[in-house]
């Protein structure tokens, strides 16, 4: 009897488990297939990471040929899930920078600037335990169209970016917020149609910020 109860417990955890398996495994497995292929260890690297924004960002490597650049986005991630996978998608580059881009995501699902931030945080100290001298650039959360009437939640997120590359050696704040905007409204021009992700407007934006802390 107790072998009988045992099995089915077994069964039901296997069950549990193969309908829900770790989010972004599958994606995140692509990636390090990806550069398993192209990646050049003994060149130094710049990674690009984060969510969708990142990930759909084709020509970060042709904005800058004159390094390496590993684009490790990953479509509807939050700060969490990058903590999570800190290792698969940063540390293995061994990288001399690191750009990253979470909150976006975190703000849509009802999480608090200061959770986010410690998220945000963790990250930083782990690639930092890795090698202090990396350089880490926070991205500013972005304003869109589709999210715009959160705008209020976005910008205390990116003031807390701010203080807390200020309050860090070797981060930075990288303000792609401002710039996007036309006046006291989001420009309309750099999305495309579902009004959140960016069009070539939009990258040229973000090229143009963050060039200076590229080179």
């Amino acid at each position: 009897m107790k072998f009988i109860v045992f099995t089915v417990l077994c069964l039901i955890v296997s069950i549990a488990n193969a309908q829900d398996p770790v989010p972004f495994k599958g994606e995140v497995e692509d990636l390090q297939n990806k550069y398993d292929t192209v990646f050049d260890a003994s060149q130094e690297t710049i990674v690009f990471t984060g969510s969708s924004s990142i990930r759909m960002w084709r020509d970060v490597q042709e904005r800058f040929p004159e390094h390496q650049v590993v684009n490790t986005g990953f479509g509807g991630s939050q700060a969490s899930d990058l903590s999570f996978y800190i290792y698969d998608l940063i540390l293995r580059f061994h990288p001399k920078k690191v750009f990253l881009y979470e909150g976006d995501n975190d703000i849509f699902a009802k999480k608090k600037p200061t959770a986010i931030i410690e998220k945000i945080q963790n990250i930083i100290e782990g690639i930092h335990r890795n090698d202090s001298t990396t350089r880490v650039v926070l991205i500013a959360a972005k304003p869109s169209i589709a999210r715009w009437k959160l705008k209020g939640k976005y910008k205390r997120l990116n003031r807390k970016m701010a203080k807390l590359a200020d309050d860090t050696p070797s981060v930075a704040y990288a303000d792609v917020w401002d710039p996007m905007l036309d006046g006291n409204k989001v420009k309309q021009d750099i999305f495309i149609e579902d009004g959140l992700h960016m069009n070539a407007k939009g990258y040229q934006i973000w090229y143009d910020v963050l060039e200076p802390f590229v080179n």
